[in-house]
């Protein structure tokens, strides 16, 4: 059975961070539809004053960061010692846990264009160790379709596997389509799909969909995207709805409102670091 679109939210033009203008696609109105997807931020942008300022040291616990720079570059610092720059077409995967601090600075480029996703932990999961790793390009498989490319993030895509996360599954493509072109994506009919158009329209189902739109597709078993009348770049994202109660404040997603007031009163005393070293 085809997929449809059941929901979609085109992204508005706001600032976090230190100043960083993006487009913000999905937030904590959105958790029901999309989830376990909590929020997707998008960078675009050819002016480096819109950007540079980054985002300076700040706490997370209970959710995994997913960073895909698709142009441009991002380093990354945290709590753990690690720091590391990903450029053109890598991606940024961490685990905040039990609780993680970074910061994320973006250095000037000719273009800064990607996502950012949060991916939420389930409940069984929260306090899990906190973890980063970089995907590569030498990692990432590109896969030539028809009239276009599927690049393999993560998970898997017929048959062919990437990096795969150690608690949720999410297979994550990044699709190239030649304009007027078309690609089925085979799917697993019990996961949540959500498509992001980065770049270009493209019709899912059938529908129109604007730039910087996401779409959150019906059950089924395939999908079906074509491009418009220009070239398009659709980011492919599947896991498994979790279902589960959500108490956001700010950088922490956790299951209850006592479990978000502990971490909070962590914070204040000092603890919210289970595992660190010297930052």
């Amino acid at each position: 059975m085809e997929r449809t679109i059941q929901h979609q939210v085109t992204g508005f033009r706001t600032q976090d961070g230190a100043g960083v203008h993006l487009v913000r696609v999905l937030g904590n109105r959105t958790v029901a539809d999309y989830d376990p997807l909590l929020l997707m931020d998008s960078f675009d942008s050819r002016n480096p004053a819109e950007y540079t300022a980054g985002f300076p040291l700040h706490p997370h616990r209970g959710i995994e960061t997913i960073s895909y720079v698709y142009h441009g570059a991002m380093t990354h610092k945290d709590s753990l010692g690690n720091e590391e720059t990903i450029g053109d077409g890598e991606v940024q995967w961490m685990t905040a846990g039990s609780g993680i601090m970074h910061e994320e600075r973006l250095p000037a480029a000719e273009r800064l264009l990607g996502v950012q996703l949060w991916l939420n932990l389930p409940a069984k999961d929260k306090m899990v160790s906190p973890a980063y790793h970089s995907i590569k390009t030498a990692e990432i498989e590109e896969i030539e379709l028809k009239e276009g490319k599927l690049r393999l993030l993560a998970g898997a895509y017929e048959g062919r596997t990437g990096y795969t996360s150690g608690y949720l599954p999410l297979d994550y493509y990044d699709i190239h389509l030649d304009a007027h072109a078309s690609a089925v994506v085979e799917t697993d009919s019990a996961r949540s799909v959500t498509l992001f158009t980065l770049l270009g329209e493209a019709y899912v189902g059938g529908e129109l969909v604007r730039e910087k739109t996401a779409v959150k597709l019906s059950p089924g078993d395939q999908v079906k995207i074509r491009a418009g009348d220009a070239n398009a770049q659709v980011l492919f994202m599947s896991s498994r709805s979790l279902a589960e109660p959500i108490a956001w404040g700010g950088p922490i997603v956790m299951n209850t409102r006592e479990e978000l007031n502990e971490a909070f009163d962590d914070l204040d005393r000092g603890s919210f670091l289970r595992d660190k070293i010297a930052y």
